[in-house]
Order: C-alpha cells, then sequence, then structure tokens
C-alpha cells in the first residue's frame, strides 16, 4: 500500500477516534482501504440495515453481503463495518472487522445457537435494581457470561437512593462482592447522581455495554453517563419491581467524559453458551478448593479427602454458591452437549455410572448382593 493511501485512511479515520478506533483497528482495515471503502463502526442494527458512524457521519448501510448462515457472524452493535463510499446508492456493509470480544448469550432456539449482543466490548455493566430483592443466582449468570466475553464486568446497584440506610445499603454491596470475586461492586443513584461519577472514570476510554433485567435502570443509567437524555424512561410497575422494555434495539452512543456505551433492552433470559470458563471465573473459590481434592474427578459429594466438602462444613463456603456453581455448569454442559457428540457421549457415560452407583448403593442398604 502506498504511503499517500494510508495517509488518506489516517486521516478518514481519525474522526473515529471517540468511537474506538486505534492504531490495531487501522491495520486490520487497511486492505479495505485500498478498495476505495470506508470504515465505520455500528452503532445499531434494525432489520437488515444498521446505521454506522463514519467519516462522512452517519450513514444507513445494507447487510445483505453479510449475512451468513451462523448466527454468530451476524453483524451486531459495536462492530466495526467496512461500508461503501459515498456516492454508493445503495450503500452496503462489506465485511466486518474481526471482533476482540463478543457478549453471546444463547437463544431460546431448541438449536442451542448464540446470540450476540455487542462486539469488541471492553466493560460489561451488568446493572441490578436495588428496589427488588437481590437475585444472587442471577448476577452469577450474567458474571459468567460477561467473563466468558473478554470484556471486564462491573456490577452497578442501581437506584441505590431507595435503600437511605447506609448500614443496609454496605450489607447489599458486601454481599454482591462475595458472589462477584475479582470484580468491582458500586452503588448508584442515577437520580441523585451518587456514584455516576465513578462509574464514569471506570468505562472512559473503552467501550461498555449495559446490560441488566427490565426495571434495572439501564436507561436512566444510560441518560446519566451520556449526560443527555438520549434513552426514554418508563416508570417500574410497584407490584413487583418490574419494567416494561423502554429500549428495544442496542444503541452506541460516545461519552462525553471519554468512552462508548452500548445499551441493550432488558433481558428476561440469560442463557449460557459455551461458558464453562466463565462460570469458573465466577466461583474462583470453588475450583481453587476442588484442586485440592484428593482425586481429580471429585464429584465434592461424598468422597473422602474433599476439600469442598471440608469448606463446606466450616463456613468457608455456602450451600447456596455450591449448588449455583453446579446448576450453571450443568446447564452449560446440556448446551454444549446439544451440538457436540463427545460431551453427548460423555454425560451419558457420566448418567450411567451415577446411575449403576445410586443401583448398588440401594442394594447394599437393602442388604442384597451387589
Amino acid at each position: 500500500m502506498s504511503s499517500s493511501s494510508f495517509t488518506s485512511s489516517s486521516s478518514l479515520s481519525s474522526s473515529l477516534l471517540p468511537y474506538g478506533w486505534d492504531t490495531g483497528w487501522d491495520a486490520e482495515f487497511a486492505p479495505y482501504a485500498e478498495q476505495g471503502l470506508l470504515p465505520g463502526r455500528v452503532v445499531r442494527v434494525d432489520r437488515g440495515q444498521c446505521d454506522v458512524v463514519t467519516a462522512d457521519g452517519v450513514v444507513r448501510a445494507d447487510t445483505e453481503f453479510v449475512v451468513p448462515r451462523d448466527p454468530m457472524k451476524v453483524i451486531c452493535t459495536g462492530d466495526w463495518a467496512v461500508v461503501d463510499p459515498e456516492g454508493a446508492d445503495p450503500r452496503y456493509v462489506r465485511a466486518y472487522l474481526p471482533r476482540r470480544t463478543a457478549f453471546v448469550r444463547s437463544t431460546s432456539s431448541k438449536r442451542s445457537e448464540g446470540q450476540i449482543l455487542a462486539a469488541n466490548v471492553d466493560h460489561a455493566i451488568i446493572a441490578v435494581s436495588l428496589a427488588a430483592e437481590l437475585d444472587l443466582g442471577r448476577v452469577e449468570r450474567f458474571l459468567a457470561l460477561a467473563w466468558e466475553s473478554g470484556a471486564q464486568p462491573v456490577v452497578v446497584l442501581s437506584k441505590a437512593d431507595l435503600v437511605p440506610d447506609p448500614l443496609g445499603l454496605s450489607y447489599l454491596v458486601s454481599d454482591v462482592e462475595n458472589t462477584a470475586p475479582g470484580v468491582q461492586v458500586l452503588p448508584v443513584s442515577a437520580r441523585d447522581g451518587d456514584g455516576v461519577d465513578v462509574l464514569r472514570s471506570v468505562v472512559a476510554g473503552g467501550t461498555s455495554v449495559l446490560l441488566g433485567a427490565s426495571g434495572a435502570g439501564k436507561s436512566t443509567l444510560a441518560n446519566a453517563l451520556v449526560g443527555a437524555d438520549v434513552m426514554e424512561v418508563q416508570a417500574v410497575r410497584d407490584i413487583d419491581g418490574k419494567g416494561r422494555h423502554t429500549t428495544t434495539t442496542r444503541n452506541l452512543f460516545v461519552l462525553g467524559g471519554g468512552g462508548v456505551l452500548i445499551d441493550t433492552p432488558g433481558l428476561r433470559g440469560v442463557g449460557l453458551y459455551d461458558a464453562e470458563s466463565g462460570v469458573e471465573q465466577v466461583f474462583a473459590e470453588i475450583t481453587e478448593l476442588a484442586e485440592q481434592c484428593r482425586f481429580h474427578d471429585c464429584a465434592h459429594e461424598a468422597e473422602p479427602g474433599c476439600a469442598v466438602a471440608a469448606a463446606l462444613a466450616d463456613g468457608r463456603l455456602h450451600q447456596r454458591r455450591l449448588d449455583s456453581y453446579r446448576k450453571l455448569l450443568r446447564e452449560n454442559r446440556r448446551l454444549v452437549a446439544r451440538a457436540d457428540a463427545r460431551v453427548r457421549g460423555e454425560l451419558r457415560r457420566e448418567w450411567k455410572a451415577r446411575g449403576a452407583q445410586g443401583r448398588a448403593a440401594v442394594r447394599l442398604k437393602q442388604g442384597r448382593p451387589l
């Protein structure tokens, strides 16, 4: 590539710096620059078309040329797109640059497909409303997907103004911190502004995706971080603390203090998608204990020399954590097994072995020969 074409590419992409463009993306885009194509970041996807911010401003482009059979490869908010130059009618997205990270959940489909919620994300902000009772299991589920994505999770306890007792708030923060080892937990009141500056400093300089259930206060948080009313806010039902879907698409905004924010619709279902390493990260204390067990294939039930059982007995590990860990691992393995014959075979062998052990235990209890 000539120096003149590189200079042209660099000058065109400089306006994309606030959206996260860097020298790495510039190098990835270089082959497309030689073809006269433009780089841009996808800020919204809707029914086969997407809004892409380019050096020309925000353009509407058709995704017809990047419609793969694999749903994991569809273009999504946060992708860096390769777009036709100005003058093309219609304008198309011709490709997208290789993703650095991707936040993925499983769909409700029986085919166990993944759904990409956001791409090229540095921080996953998990919004948890203090207007309702804490669901620590749901927090763990979000954390598993966040760690698996490659992003750094941050838990935001929104609507902190609804907990006026400082001691009560500190207990809630402590409960979540014990559930989220290695993760920053921030109580935030977007209404009063408490904690917003701390959160803004955390997400500055990178791309963050805002996740949570309906009614978690994501739109209010997004408005507070952006510094403008970019998202509509709806009231939450008093009867159950749940909200309606204010956000219906995933939208990308540049933050005034630096960084980029992707807001997402409220998630009713948070299915795991091949997230075993993410689960292990969330339950790091259990995986560390398991390494100390006498047997490497210890099921942490009745085996001698089980370090996990010992931790349960002396109170270092709570039963809820172990139950949640087992539940998420089982769910993840079932999902993987639907698409992986080898894993299906391993599960069948495990089920047969456990069935045989159960039948042997019954015979032994009844005094019958094994």
